[in-house]
């Protein structure tokens, strides 16, 4: 397993993205959290197919805080069913990878 994962989720609205970014980066669960453009998602919701705008939150943190941040999404989220997906990252800067060491370690 990888070192380093990024965690993504999905939310309805901007404020509540940017609200999601900024605590898990000040609980040091993640180092870095990006709030991409409006998407649109297309899913089956409770027996019909639904289209929606959402706004997509990536955050860079390591193997060992990902669960944590995964269940800090799932705790803090407005969804019934937030998306909270782990993808490994395989490799990258280094310098980089080890600023995300540094910004998740905790006190």
């Amino acid at each position: 397993m990888s070192d380093y994962v990024l965690v993504t989720t999905t939310t309805d609205s901007v404020d509540e993205a940017q609200q999601l970014a900024m605590s898990a980066v000040e609980a040091r669960l993640a180092a870095c959290a990006q709030v991409s453009a409006p998407i649109t998602s297309t899913y089956w919701w409770e027996g019909v197919v639904e289209a929606s705008t959402e706004y997509r939150i990536d955050f860079k943190t390591t193997a060992d805080q990902a669960e944590r941040l995964g269940q800090h999404l799932r705790a803090t989220h407005s969804y019934d069913v937030p998306e909270v997906i782990y993808v490994p990252i395989l490799g990258g800067n280094p310098a980089y990878l080890a600023w995300i060491s540094k910004e998740t370690a905790q006190p």
